[in-house]
């Protein structure tokens, strides 16, 4: 354990947002650093089977200690950090919560207070490992990389505890919908594995959104203002006509726990022309594919308004919920609770808000629930992680390699 807080440093100092607009895979150098770190790394553990193939994907095996025939179990997390915020010159340090705020940056007034945040007062007396206040810190999912990693160091060192096979792997990319593009399942040769991907202390998660996005483009007319009358169309007009015509309670800041939404992540446009696109999500899939039927019925009505071809929508799934693939298989969630349990800690089964590479991953035909990290408010510069949750996701992660063994 004394080497987990040191590790997770280690890595969050390593620049790897992924990038969108990249053709490669990953689509950035970082990523690739660190996936060389932790091969050198695992090798010194003495993890068996390390590869690194050219598209950045890590795997290796902790071998078995007994001759029992067991399932093979695995557990993977991502190398990527969100484009969404700035991840360079991440500078972590540990700071013990007494109650109050924390100063993340004197200079910059910059304070992680439990007024914003009150999830901070389930950790008070705690150690938490924060940023500086001007970077996202990484434990999503450099902490699951960490406690992957503390965890096969400790099966290592402690033969005592009996287990079969176990592999793990690092994927690339999983922020921007790519970490299962090229995942090699048949390599993999898992049963079942976990993403060490989740939240805070004791979550676990087997249901995840639908996901698509759409990219809409508007041609609209520009003619002098002057003498625009019955001739103009502005783009920027109709795209907001568009936007008002969801529904206004459908949205991201007004949705919690099973409700779905449509988010608007960008707009950019002109008279003449604007692009707007829509992340578009729902757990339920007959409320999923109503949301994108209402898309599609407001982009015809515009167009019957405007003229043909004056909207255009591109309109791409992403991903699946992965409930569907867990229930015939729902022993592994039983697993992955009863360790919890097991660790003392209050099991959270709690539907994702998001997407996981498990989600991609359990249609590939290896089921994958996600578990929790520890981590609280990724993505951004208020993002932390206590060192005691740390700490108790390496236990959860050993006990379950120990149990599926019994």
């Amino acid at each position: 354990m004394e080497k987990l807080v040191e590790r997770f440093i280690r890595y969050a100092r390593i620049n790897t947002g992924s990038d969108e607009n990249s053709k490669t895979c990953p689509s950035t150098p970082g990523q690739l650093e660190l996936a060389h770190l932790l091969v050198d790394e695992m090798r010194e553990i003495g993890l068996q089977d390390i590869t690194l193939d050219e598209n950045g994907y890590v795997m290796a095996t902790l071998p078995a200690n007994i001759a029992k025939e067991v399932p093979v179990i695995g557990f993977l997390a991502h190398l990527d950090t969100s484009p969404d915020f700035k991840a360079d010159n991440v500078n972590p340090q540990i700071l013990e919560h007494l109650g109050k705020g924390l100063v993340l940056n004197k200079k910059e007034n910059i304070i992680l207070s439990p007024v914003d945040f009150p999830i901070m007062n389930n950790y008070i007396g705690q150690q938490l490992i924060t940023t500086d206040g001007t970077s996202l810190l990484g434990a999503d999912d450099k902490a699951g990389i960490a406690e992957i990693v503390t965890a096969m160091d400790y099966l290592m060192q402690h033969p005592e505890i009996k287990h079969g096979p176990v592999r793990i792997a690092f994927t690339p990319d999983e922020e921007i919908g790519r970490g299962a593009d090229k995942f090699d399942v048949k390599k993999f040769y898992a049963r079942h594995a976990y993403t060490i991907d989740g939240g805070g202390l004791g979550e676990i998660e087997y249901e995840n959104f639908n996901a698509a996005k759409a990219k809409i483009y508007i041609q609209g007319l520009n003619v002098h203002p002057g003498t625009a009358k019955n001739k103009m169309k502005n783009s920027m007009l109709i795209a907001m006509e568009l936007n008002n015509m969801l529904p206004a309670s459908d949205v991201p800041e007004h949705t919690e726990a099973y409700e779905g939404f449509f988010h608007l992540t960008d707009f950019s446009g002109t008279v003449e022309n604007t692009t707007i696109n829509y992340l578009i999500r729902d757990h339920d899939l007959k409320a999923f594919n109503k949301k994108k039927d209402l898309l599609i019925r407001i982009v015809d009505h515009l167009n019957l308004k405007y003229g043909p071809r004056t909207v255009k929508l591109i309109m791409v799934d992403q991903y699946y919920n992965m409930k569907d693939k867990i229930e015939p298989v729902f022993e592994i969630v039983v697993l992955a609770r009863k360790a919890i349990q097991t660790c003392r800690i209050t099991p959270k089964i709690i539907p994702i808000r998001g997407g996981t590479d498990g989600s991609r991953l359990s249609f590939m035909g290896l089921p994958c629930p996600n578990l929790f990290t520890g981590g609280h408010n990724f993505h951004s510069r208020y993002e932390f992680i206590p060192v005691k949750s740390m700490e108790k996701a390496v236990e959860v992660i050993v006990k379950i390699v120990e149990m599926n063994a019994n």
